[in-house]
């Protein structure tokens, strides 16, 4: 049976939300759960919003097929295990943030995994999930329950790697946001301002104008379009610079390839944000090539943007 859920409003950000505020974090026992757990907790209480942790158990038929439990009795038995899940999943929130710093909310449901989540993504502030998962989807976890959220999502989706320790991050470590000009990457450049002003760190704003680096073309001016690309990146900040006065901004400017250029960057940082879909006529594969690609290699927690 679901716990019910209670939803507060808050103000104080810029980042508006059509429905009930709060940031989801799927939990599952597993140490890549806790991971993404406490990284929720901190990011819902700088927000001023309820956390709410999500037990979604396989239906029986997906989880014992060819030979099915009888439903009735395997769906009780599968609320019960997300009952459990979901009161360890609320004392790794005391760990990591203190009793009563955060309202959190649990709720278990029976069902596929998935379309679950994509539900309750719907008018939330973020939802979060771990790299990696517990039981059969383990290794396949960011290929299936992660792509899936950063393809159908109703709101920004957090990918936690395990290697993210349950303390806050090093106050001099920035926030990396890629900028390519894109509607997505204008609403990872909103959150990304919102994320650095709120842990009160500087902004790194990256962007990769070329990645054809093994070609020459002929006529084709590098110089020049390194100075076109420094323009650009200048034009797309300046409206957020003047919204976020206390942030401060470091501009980088690279010809490379995205997602080798993100990475690079992102290890000094605390929080990379992008956008699932970018510019031009490859925007639809630029979420498997970019944006997923970086979720899953970078060790640091990935914010995706999805542009409605």
């Amino acid at each position: 049976m679901a716990v019910s859920t209670k939803l507060t409003h808050a103000g104080g950000t810029m980042i508006e939300s059509t429905g009930q505020r709060r940031v989801v974090v799927g939990v599952d026992g597993s140490p890549s759960s806790d991971a993404a757990i406490g990284w929720a907790a901190h990011e819902a209480a700088s927000r001023g919003v309820p956390l709410t942790l999500v037990s979604v158990q396989p239906m029986p038929l997906e989880m014992s097929w060819p030979l099915p439990m009888m439903w009735s009795d395997s769906s009780e038995l599968q609320h019960e295990y997300g009952d459990t899940v979901v009161a360890r999943a609320r004392e790794v929130v005391v760990d990591a943030v203190g009793r009563g710093i955060v309202e959190v909310d649990g709720e278990v449901s029976v069902g596929p995994i998935i379309p679950t989540l994509v539900d309750l993504s719907k008018g939330s502030d973020m939802i979060v999930v771990g790299g990696r998962g517990q039981g059969p989807v383990d290794r396949l976890l960011l290929g299936s329950v992660s792509s899936g959220l950063l393809h159908h999502a109703k709101c920004p989706v957090a990918v936690i790697p395990d290697e993210v320790s349950a303390d806050p991050p090093r106050a001099d470590a920035a926030v990396l946001v890629g900028i390519d000009g894109s509607p997505a990457s204008e609403t990872a450049t909103a959150i990304a301002f919102d994320e650095a002003s709120r842990r009160g760190v500087r902004l790194r704003a990256l962007h990769v104008w070329s990645d054809w680096t093994d070609f020459e073309l002929p006529g084709y001016d590098l110089s020049r379009a390194g100075t076109q690309a420094q323009l650009a990146l200048a034009e797309r900040l300046a409206g957020w610079q003047e919204r976020y006065p206390d942030v401060a901004v470091d501009r980088i400017v690279v010809c490379g390839h995205p997602v080798e250029a993100i990475l690079s960057h992102a290890g000094s940082a605390q929080l990379v944000v992008i956008g699932s879909h970018g510019r031009g006529g490859f925007a639809g594969m630029l979420l498997g090539s970019v944006s997923a690609a970086v979720a899953a290699s970078a060790t640091v927690p990935v914010i995706v943007a999805r542009h409605p």
